[in-house]
C-alpha cells in the first residue's frame, strides 16, 4: 500500500504551544492546519504555512467546531446552515492566508468531534460535503477509511467532490472500523504499537482491532497526530517505512 503522510498542525494559540510543528514538517506530505476555531491564531497559521512552504508540504484546512476551550473535541448540535457557514469561514481563512505566500489550499480534514460526527452522522457529513462542493475551486475531503468507504465515495460523487481516505498510525481501531474512543484504555498507541500498525498497513492493507480481529483498510493517506509525543518521536521511522 502506497500512502501519503499527514499531520494535524498549527494547533498552538497565543502563548500556549501545542505540538512540535517544526520537527514534524520535514517528514510529512500533508499539513492539516487548524483554522482558529478549535486552535490556531493568525500568527500561528501564518508561521505554519511558511513551514509548509519551506518543506514543500501540501496545505490542508483542519476546521472544527467553535470550541477553543474544549479543543474542538466536544460535539455541538449545529444546523446544516451553521456547518456550511463555519466550514466556509475556516476554509477561506486558510485559503486566503495560503495565497499570500504563493500556496494553495488543496484539501480539508475536519477536526476532532466534527470529524467523528462526520463519520457517524450522514446529515453532518452531507453538510460538510456541500460546503466543499460550493467552494470557489475544487477541494478534496479527507475522511476516515472504514468498511463503508464505497458509500462515502457515492455520496461524494453525487456532489462532484474527490475523497482521500485516511488511516491512523497512532490510534487503536474498534471492531466496526471506527477509532477507539480516547476515553478508553489503549486508544492511543505507544511508539512500538504505532510502528507495528504502520508495518501491517503497508504490507497487508489491514489493521488489528482492539479485540484482535483483522480489518481491511482502503487508505490513501496516513495520519500521525502532532500532539502525540510518541508519534512525533516516531515520525522519521514512519516516513522511512511508507517510502519503501
Amino acid at each position: 500500500m502506497s500512502l501519503l503522510l499527514n499531520c494535524d498542525l498549527g494547533e498552538s494559540y497565543g502563548s500556549w504551544t501545542m505540538g512540535l510543528d517544526a520537527a514534524v514538517m520535514p517528514f510529512i506530505d500533508q499539513a492539516n492546519i487548524a483554522c482558529g476555531f478549535h486552535a490556531g491564531d493568525p500568527l500561528v497559521i501564518q508561521n505554519t504555512l511558511s513551514l509548509a512552504k519551506t518543506h514543500n508540504v501540501m496545505v490542508g484546512a483542519h476546521p472544527g467546531y467553535p470550541d477553543l476551550v474544549g479543543f474542538g473535541r466536544r460535539s455541538m448540535k449545529c444546523s446544516k446552515q451553521e456547518i456550511v457557514a463555519f466550514m466556509h469561514y475556516q476554509m477561506s481563512a486558510i485559503s486566503g492566508m495560503a495565497q499570500t505566500q504563493g500556496l494553495t489550499l488543496v484539501y480539508v480534514k475536519p477536526h476532532g468531534a466534527l470529524y467523528n460526527d462526520m463519520m457517524a452522522n450522514i446529515d453532518v457529513r452531507a453538510a460538510i460535503m456541500e460546503a466543499i462542493a460550493e467552494f470557489p475551486y475544487p477541494i478534496t475531503l479527507m475522511l476516515q477509511a472504514t468498511p463503508a468507504f464505497k458509500i462515502h465515495q457515492q455520496e461524494a460523487k453525487q456532489l462532484g467532490i474527490k475523497l482521500w481516505f485516511e488511516a491512523f498510525a497512532d490510534r487503536c481501531y474498534d471492531d466496526d472500523g471506527k477509532l477507539l474512543a480516547r476515553s478508553k484504555v489503549g486508544a492511543v498507541h505507544n511508539k512500538e504499537k504505532m510502528i507495528a500498525q504502520v508495518e501491517q498497513l503497508c504490507s497487508h492493507g489491514t489493521v488489528t482491532t482492539v479485540s484482535g480481529n483483522t480489518l481491511a483498510i482502503h487508505a490513501d493517506t496516513l495520519c500521525v497526530h502532532g500532539d502525540n509525543m510518541d508519534g512525533v518521536n516516531a515520525i522519521e521511522e514512519i516516513r522511512e517505512r511508507i517510502s519503501k
